[in-house]
């Protein structure tokens, strides 16, 4: 099965979330609510440089995502 790169997603035990699921390495989900991240990789202390930067390269690229997909509602 081929996935997009991000998906959105809710629920509602959550009404107020709004979630980003990035499936492509480094896969997460991001609470744009809070900005909570969750991982789906394991991380060794030799990733942690490279993973600060992919966090915040991965949370500008999801919220972008996120904005890009409201957008077209609105159109």
């Amino acid at each position: 099965m081929s996935l997009p790169k991000f998906i959105l997603g809710d629920n509602t035990e959550f009404p107020n979330a709004i979630y980003v699921i990035h499936t492509e390495f480094p896969r997460f989900i991001i609470n744009l609510e809070n900005d909570e991240v969750e991982w789906f990789e394991d991380f060794d202390a030799e990733d942690q440089k490279e993973l600060e930067v992919e966090t915040e390269n991965a949370i500008k690229d999801a919220t972008d995502f996120y904005d890009s997909e409201i957008a077209k509602y609105d159109e």
